[in-house]
């Protein structure tokens, strides 16, 4: 019986590679990996660390506009002929992105049941991420299982009138794949991050590290950040900073000019998934705006600011390993102050977001959900997850 994983971006194809791998030896589930096109290039880079590789790839039609329209227009009839084609048990789609609500809907449509990997995350606010919110909200009402990363996750889709039976807290796959990731030690691909590290280490240095990528971030809240880039690092002689910019031209532009003769900084492109988790251990102190690094860093122990005005990861920050900052210059400023002075520090609980077993738990609530039940498999399973 095949299971599709519908992935069209790289936060995708690293939350949705742990379960490829637990499907690896099921005695009679059987991954099924497609690309949807959502972003070229990017999703197979991001499955090679894990071993992983796409079956099939959607046949889109060629973008013109770049629009969500669009995008979802060209979606929907070649996932539809995908789910034809295979005939898939269920369909699980990761997350809050298009790739996620038209696979959702297309499955739905088909009478497949749909598997929602991260489910009930919510800020409650439609414009806040947009269209993230609302992506995630939608593919919540037709979804057959929930799989929901935190406790916190799984009251908000009760309190929204899922059944309890249809929810599954399993703690987020991330969290398996910052581990496995971390556990073989790479070196350092990016030249910049390997150079950085050598000179951080000689000098007894601390790195921070910046990344900003949302929509709602460029421009003028970017402006903000990297003006408590520079104040940071003008404040702090023994800090270096590393960021990974965005691929989009105007704001690595933007980053550029924003920092531009500023010693101690290094701009690079985005990192390849080992160089970030790499990087994650050895930050003094993070700021993003990326709801995965919120989820990866308390790993390490590696205090994040959270670049955001809310955030639907809220578990890091009642536990004490983020600080919801915004783009507010003087607060990302005087909050890292304290975070490096060490008269504020990130709390020494493990973390929220599990313990990296989260794909073994997602593959027995498939079993069910499916009736795929083996002893024998089951039992080994359960072994994995305590």
């Amino acid at each position: 019986m095949d299971v599709l994983l519908l992935i069209g971006t790289r936060p995708e194809a690293i939350k949705l590679a742990p379960v490829a791998r637990a499907l690896g030896d099921h005695p009679v589930l059987r991954s099924l990996l497609v690309h949807s096109g959502q972003h070229e290039g990017m999703v197979e880079q991001a499955l090679m660390p894990f071993g992983v590789a796409i079956d099939a790839w959607l046949d889109l039609p060629p973008r013109a506009s770049g629009g969500q329209a669009e995008l979802v227009s060209g979606l929907l009839p070649a996932i539809d002929r995908t789910l034809d084609r295979h005939r898939p048990a269920a369909v699980v789609v990761q997350g809050d992105t298009t790739t996620a609500l038209a696979g959702a809907l297309a499955a739905f449509w088909r009478g497949i049941p749909v598997v929602h990997l991260e489910a009930g995350l919510r800020t409650n606010d439609l414009e806040s991420p947009f269209p993230e919110e609302g992506n995630r909200q939608m593919v919540s009402r037709i979804a057959a299982l929930h799989l929901a990363p935190t406790r916190q996750a799984a009251e908000a889709l009760r309190d929204e009138g899922v059944p309890s039976p249809r929810i599954v807290v399993t703690g987020n796959t991330v969290v398996d794949a910052v581990r496995a990731i971390a556990a073989r030690d790479l070196p350092a691909a990016n030249s910049a991050l390997a150079l950085l590290e050598m000179e951080v280490a000689e000098a007894g240095e601390r790195l921070v590290l910046v990344t900003s990528h949302r929509r709602e971030s460029w421009g003028e809240p970017l402006e903000r950040t990297l003006a408590a880039v520079r104040r940071i690092v003008r404040e702090h002689e023994d800090v270096q900073v590393l960021f990974p910019v965005h691929p989009n031209p105007s704001v690595r532009a933007q980053v550029e000019a924003g920092l531009a003769g500023l010693e101690r900084v290094t701009v690079t492109g985005p990192l390849g998934y080992p160089d970030l988790v790499r990087a994650l251990r050895l930050a003094a102190l993070v700021l993003t705006d990326s709801g995965g690094i919120q989820e990866e860093a308390p790993t390490f122990g590696t205090p994040v600011l959270v670049l955001r005005e809310s955030t639907e990861r809220r578990e890091a920050v009642d536990a004490g390993h983020a600080w919801l900052v915004g783009t507010d210059t003087e607060l990302i400023v005087s909050t890292a102050r304290r975070l490096l002075a060490g008269t504020l520090v990130a709390a020494p609980s493990s973390n929220p977001y599990g313990a990296g077993d989260a794909a073994a738990k997602a593959v027995l609530a498939m079993e069910a959900l499916l009736g795929t039940f083996s002893e024998r498999h089951h039992a080994d399973r359960q072994r994995r997850v305590g």
